[in-house]
């Protein structure tokens, strides 16, 4: 089921996920580029899990998140589960 953008905003905004263009994103950064490639690993492990993939840009210390379910043409419940999940990871 696609979400409106007011239902996406107050689920997420607080945890530090933007919503644009049908899509949540996010910017993780690390101490070590290798923390960042292990935050990876573990996203990549979840998503398989929910069968939901972001996209995901890795840089020098940051890792960027971009989800939405392109099948549906917007972010989904699947979309905010999978966020939520990642920001688990983190903590």
């Amino acid at each position: 089921m696609l979400l409106s953008p007011d239902e996406i905003n107050k689920t997420l905004s607080s945890y530090g996920w933007d919503y644009k263009n049908k899509t949540i994103s996010k910017t993780y950064k690390f101490e070590t580029y290798m923390d960042g490639i292990d935050f990876v690993q573990k996203i990549a492990e979840l998503a398989e899990k929910h069968n939901h993939h972001p996209d995901i840009n890795i840089g020098w210390c940051k890792v960027d998140l971009l989800i939405t379910s392109h099948n549906m043409g917007g972010v989904s419940t699947k979309c905010i589960n999978l966020a939520t999940g990642i920001d688990l990871i983190i903590k």
